[in-house]
């Protein structure tokens, strides 16, 4: 079995990303709410409720307000993850909301035609009543030449 020593320290990391920064400041609210506890106080009380050890177990007395102490525990700690939740869905929100301009950006600068910078646009002028007359075909003299030849041929 382990054995602990009298006094143990332990730490707690906490990352840079939403969740911990979400978890540092619910605790650092709930601790200046109540003054008389402490961090370690804090992850002791969340470490026997992660351990489905029930706050009656915790405390001897039998005291008739208990269950309504209960009730609001239990109503603070629905606050306090709800609070968390929301934190974290709008930050996530956030992102998304970022992510879905940059992409409209996107699709609005390739939607706009690309022109090239050394040719000026073309217009086209369509006149309905010009009507082209059909040239006359040049004979070229070479061909002329030998046409006779042919002939004779």
């Amino acid at each position: 079995m382990f054995q602990w020593s009298k006094k143990v320290v332990k730490s707690v990391t906490f990352n840079p990303d939403i969740t911990d920064e979400s978890l540092l400041a619910q605790i650092e609210s709930y601790l200046e709410a109540k003054p008389d506890k402490s961090f370690s106080d804090l992850c002791k009380e969340a470490l026997w409720q992660a351990l489905c050890v029930a706050d009656s177990a915790l405390t001897t007395t039998h005291n008739p307000g208990t269950i309504e102490h209960q009730v609001g525990e239990l109503q603070r700690q629905v606050a306090s993850l709800e609070e968390r939740f929301f934190a974290k869905e709008s930050n996530r929100l956030d992102l998304i909301e970022r992510q879905i301009f940059q992409l409209s950006q996107q699709i609005a600068q390739l939607a706009m035609p690309e022109r090239p910078l050394t040719q000026p646009p073309t217009t086209v002028v369509h006149n309905p009543t010009y009507t082209p007359e059909p040239s006359p075909q040049e004979v070229d003299p070479v061909i002329s030449r030998l046409s006779q030849f042919l002939d004779d041929f």
